[in-house]
């Protein structure tokens, strides 16, 4: 393989509030990144140490850009893939504190979480549930990867010219419907599944009648002054500032450009933001220990049903579990709380300790096809540093 020039990286640490221990684990993150840029050949990358609310440290190493140069920074513009699901999530939960009690419906509490997602999206009654009625899946079940639901929205994935990127319509998903199957009996365990998060924006529609992007707009993105995110195509005031992505090959490393087309997968991993965009969605569901903020905070959501998406749903795995589009991992006798996102060459995470108001935001721009396996290796490891730092 050939391997491209080793790059120079750009470097800002600011010093950190607390003991040397945590200094430390935050120096041996910084490390942890660096190898990984160097083994996987990133063109360009960040990391993010926050506390309560606030940047406390941060690394930026390499391009954004690496035709112009345009360098890595605070201010780039990221895609952060199924992070994007945290947002679909507390849209959700906005609903369900926004509707209970409305109507002479008993079971008006019960609006998004408990009910059937077919009384919103009656078209996934076309599905397969060869273990009863698609009746039976709820929308907590989609929220908690838990439904049964495939994992993948698109069929075709060789790589011919004429494929979309994604489906970019809402009837080509229908279409596919009577093609599908539930994996496992819904509620059983945990199955992850894109297209859940395609259905739940739907249901959001179905309630508001705003689309999703309106809706996570106004009731999101808006009250919390989030000044560089957006859907989709990047808009002309802000392409200066995005990221392009990035593959190796066995041929070198291929720039595949800025934008590409997420269709209507956009509520499953459509974001793109600088990492001050995610740092305050991050010091959101943390909550603040200022009480004039958190005050803000509850009138977007009150913190106690954040954490209430906190506690476990289903089993992922050995290392981990999940809550309502949260993934939860216990270390050391303490609770981290995250989401990461894989997508066009993008890989990205962050992880919460929310007893501490700590927290840790990383996402790179490029992926390794030359050796994925080594690849996903080195970033788990990275994760893992990232969340010692905390």
């Amino acid at each position: 393989m050939r391997r491209a020039p080793l790059l120079a990286l750009a470097v800002l640490i600011l010093p950190i509030p607390g003991n040397a221990q945590h200094d430390a684990a935050w120096q041996r993150a910084v490390a942890t990144l660096d190898a990984y840029v160097a083994r996987d050949q990133v063109v360009g990358s960040a990391l993010v140490l926050m506390r309560d609310g606030k940047i406390v440290a941060e690394q930026y190493t390499g391009d954004a850009d690496r035709a112009v140069p345009r360098r890595a920074s605070r201010g780039t513009i990221w895609h952060w893939g199924s992070i994007t699901k945290t947002l679909t999530a507390v849209a959700v939960m906005q609903l369900q504190q926004e509707y209970r009690g409305k109507g002479d419906d008993p079971d008006a509490g019960l609006a998004m979480l408990n009910r059937p997602i077919t009384s919103w999206v009656p078209e996934l009654r076309r599905v397969h549930n060869p273990f009863g009625s698609m009746d039976d899946v709820t929308t907590r079940m989609l929220l908690s990867h838990s439904s049964g639901l495939q994992n993948g929205t698109w069929p075709w994935t060789r790589g011919a010219p004429w494929e979309p990127f994604e489906p970019t319509e809402w009837d080509q998903l229908v279409a596919m419907m009577p093609y599908m199957q539930l994996g496992f009996a819904p509620g059983s365990r945990y199955g992850y599944s894109n297209p859940a998060f395609i259905y739940l924006a739907r249901a959001m529609q179905a309630l508001t009648g705003d689309p999703w992007q309106g809706r996570i707009y106004k009731t999101l993105l808006m009250p919390l002054g989030m000044e560089a995110s957006y859907f989709g195509e990047t808009p002309g005031h802000l392409r200066d500032r995005r990221s392009f992505n990035y593959a190796v090959t066995d041929a070198g490393v291929v720039d595949h450009g800025a934008d590409f087309d997420p269709g209507i997968t956009i509520p499953n991993g459509g974001w793109n933001a600088p990492v001050t965009d995610i740092a305050r969605w991050v010091g959101f569901l943390m909550g603040s220990s200022d009480p004039a903020v958190q005050a803000r905070y509850d009138a977007i959501l009150p913190h106690a049903i954040i954490e209430g998406m906190w506690q476990p749903v289903v089993r992922v795995d050995d290392e981990q579990e999940m809550g309502l589009s949260f993934f939860i991992r216990r270390e050391g006798g303490r609770t981290l709380v995250g989401h990461t996102g894989t997508q066009a060459n993008f890989r990205s995470f962050f992880w919460m300790d929310p007893a501490s108001r700590t927290a840790v935001i990383g996402v790179v721009n490029t992926s390794n096809d030359a050796d994925p396996t080594g690849s996903a290796r080195g970033f788990a490891a990275l994760m893992r540093a990232a969340g010692a730092a905390l």
